[in-house]
């Protein structure tokens, strides 16, 4: 008899941590990592120095909330914008710029994005997601999920950056399972920068072909039809 499927809230905790780590190690070419331990928490909350948070809703509801200090921050920040091109000496300085924030409530949205998509080829089913809000503060506040939700869970996972830097996620979701009727072959991950990458290639590719095969006949030829020859 075929063993039938579980998949649990930890297991939706796992995909959010890993669309984390995958997102921010990709976007600032350095290594983000996430703690093996998960700890139960009462509540969620934004802290200092920037919380982030994003509402979903869909297959299941819940919220997600992530809070830097002010130097993982300014590390994330200034590796992304970096890796984008720009020279060190226009970069912000102070956690509290509003381009600090900017990334990092884009960084928060690719995230969530890349969790969405996760979870639709692996649970199929489908959850939508409000903008990332992103703030600097200098004190606690409680964020809670909608009240329609019924037992209600919260987690926290830590997060290391390269430099060593510590970050915190906390998820707040409806308890639920997820459990398999039927086998499925999950759908593969579409990365648009890949596609975009490989066409480019087979275009330059193709254009070399055509130039190493043409000869000066043919070049002779073209060049009198272009004259009325």
């Amino acid at each position: 008899m075929r063993k039938t499927k579980v998949v649990t809230t930890e297991d939706i905790l796992l995909k959010l941590c890993q669309s984390v780590t995958g997102v921010l190690s990709k976007a600032t070419d350095s290594s983000v990592h996430h703690s093996a331990m998960v700890q139960k928490i009462t509540k969620t909350s934004l802290k200092p120095d920037f919380g982030c948070f994003v509402l979903f809703d869909g297959g299941f509801s819940g919220l997600v909330v992530i809070n830097f200090d002010a130097k993982s921050a300014l590390e994330l920040y200034k590796k992304y914008m970096s890796n984008m091109g720009m020279p060190e000496e226009e970069l912000a300085t102070l956690h509290t710029s509003d381009e600090v924030a900017d990334v990092l409530g884009e960084l928060m949205n690719q995230i969530v994005g890349d969790f969405t998509g996760k979870v639709k080829r692996s649970l199929q089913t489908n959850i939508t997601q409000n903008q990332p809000k992103m703030m600097a503060i200098n004190k606690n506040i409680n964020v809670t999920v909608d009240s329609n939700i019924e037992r209600p869970q919260a987690r926290r996972v830590s997060f290391s950056t390269e430099d060593n830097n510590i970050f915190y996620l906390e998820l707040a979701m409806e308890r639920t399972e997820f459990i398999q009727l039927e086998e499925f072959e999950e759908a593969e991950e579409i990365n648009p920068d890949a596609i975009l990458e490989t066409e480019v290639s087979n275009k330059l590719n193709g254009k070399d072909a055509k130039s190493g095969k043409k000869q000066p006949e043919d070049e002779t030829d073209s060049l009198m039809d272009d004259l009325g020859i």
